[in-house]
């Protein structure tokens, strides 16, 4: 069964691809399928934005489609970026200058203040109309500075207490394992077969 995940992300797709590796599915890329929609997330929710974004893909596609919207929670931000993550001080904005001013507005906030996490809604939408969505994060701290080069956007400043290292500093493997995007697609997978 074809199932096209609406996404033009690379190392997304391979982290996806992976999970579904050994199943009945053959997970596709928007590219792949030969899909090129753009669709307005305008939802307040990061699963009303999967949703609308899955919806879209499904009415052109006719077949099954995955479709997530993913971000940072920060706590005492009142859980800023949030649905706004990607488009946080602007599209065009490159991470590093986002991810110092989030440092900067958490100057002087103790460690345990600091609490953040990655959530993660992934949307399933059947050619029949199905609607499934699972949510999951991925729990810890902004830390002080930006280190690692393993990951993108948020993932420098992103402090996994447990691992005494940020996501940036993981292996992809390792990050894959506990990653909030990882934890959704595993758990979808999970309903799909179920």
């Amino acid at each position: 069964m074809k199932i096209v995940v609406a996404t033009g992300n690379a190392g997304k797709m391979r982290e996806i691809k992976s999970i579904f590796n050994n199943s009945e599915y053959d997970v596709v890329s928007m590219k792949e399928a030969g899909i090129s929609v753009d669709v307005e997330e305008n939802g307040t929710t990061f699963e009303e934005n999967a949703l609308i974004k899955a919806r879209a893909i499904a009415e052109v596609c006719g077949c099954m489609v995955f479709a997530d919207d993913s971000g940072l929670e920060i706590d005492y931000l009142n859980k800023e970026p949030g649905v706004l993550s990607a488009r946080f001080m602007g599209e065009d904005t490159s991470y590093d200058i986002k991810n110092a001013a989030l440092i900067q507005k958490l100057e002087g906030v103790p460690f345990e203040k600091r609490t953040a996490r990655f959530v993660c809604a992934v949307a399933a939408v059947s050619p029949e109309g199905k609607e499934y969505v699972v949510r999951e994060t991925m729990e810890g701290f902004i830390g002080y500075e930006s280190k690692g080069e393993n990951g993108f956007g948020y993932d420098p400043i992103f402090f996994l207490e447990e691992y005494g290292c940020t996501s940036a500093e993981l292996s992809m493997e390792e990050k894959n394992k506990i990653s909030h995007r990882g934890k959704a697609f595993r758990e979808m997978k999970r309903v799909l077969e179920g």
